[in-house]
C-alpha cells in the first residue's frame, strides 16, 4: 500500500488547492493560503507526477527528484499556457487551473498504474485478481 499513498496525497492536494482558489475571495485574510497552495501546485506537483511516471523508485535521490520536479513543472505549466493561449478556449485563470488539475491527475494516475504494474511483476508469487 505504500506505493499508492502518494497518489491520494496528490489528489487531495489538488482538490484542496481548487477549493482554496474558487472559494476564498481575494480580499479575505485567508487568501495567503490560496497563494501558497497555488504556488506549490504550479511549481512542484505536475513535475513530481511526471518524475514518478518516468523514473523507477530508487533511481533518483531526493535532490535530483526535487530539481527535476520544479524544472518539469515549469515546463508543463508553460506548455499548458501556450496551448491554451493558441486554442479558442483562451488563457484565463479558470482554464489554467482546470488544465493543470487535469494534467496532474492524469499524470498521477498513469504513474500509479505503472507503479502498481511494476510491483505486481516484481512479486510474481502474489495471486493476480
Amino acid at each position: 500500500m505504500k506505493h499508492t499513498s502518494w497518489f491520494g496525497i496528490i489528489v487531495l492536494y489538488t482538490v484542496v488547492t481548487l477549493l482554496f482558489i474558487y472559494f476564498i475571495p481575494n480580499d479575505s485574510p485567508f487568501s495567503i493560503f490560496t497563494s501558497l497552495f497555488g504556488f506549490i501546485f504550479v511549481t512542484v506537483i505536475p513535475g513530481y507526477c511526471l518524475v514518478n511516471l518516468v523514473f523507477k523508485e530508487g533511481k533518483l535521490d531526493i535532490v535530483e527528484k526535487a530539481v527535476l520536479s520544479v524544472a518539469l513543472s515549469f515546463s508543463i505549466a508553460g506548455m499548458s499556457g501556450l496551448f491554451l493561449g493558441l486554442s479558442p478556449i483562451g488563457m484565463t485563470t479558470a482554464s489554467l487551473t482546470i488544465s493543470l488539475s487535469v494534467i496532474v491527475v492524469v499524470l498521477a494516475l498513469l504513474a500509479l498504474l505503472r507503479k502498481t504494474k511494476l510491483v505486481q511483476t516484481q512479486n510474481p508469487e502474489e495471486p493476480k485478481p
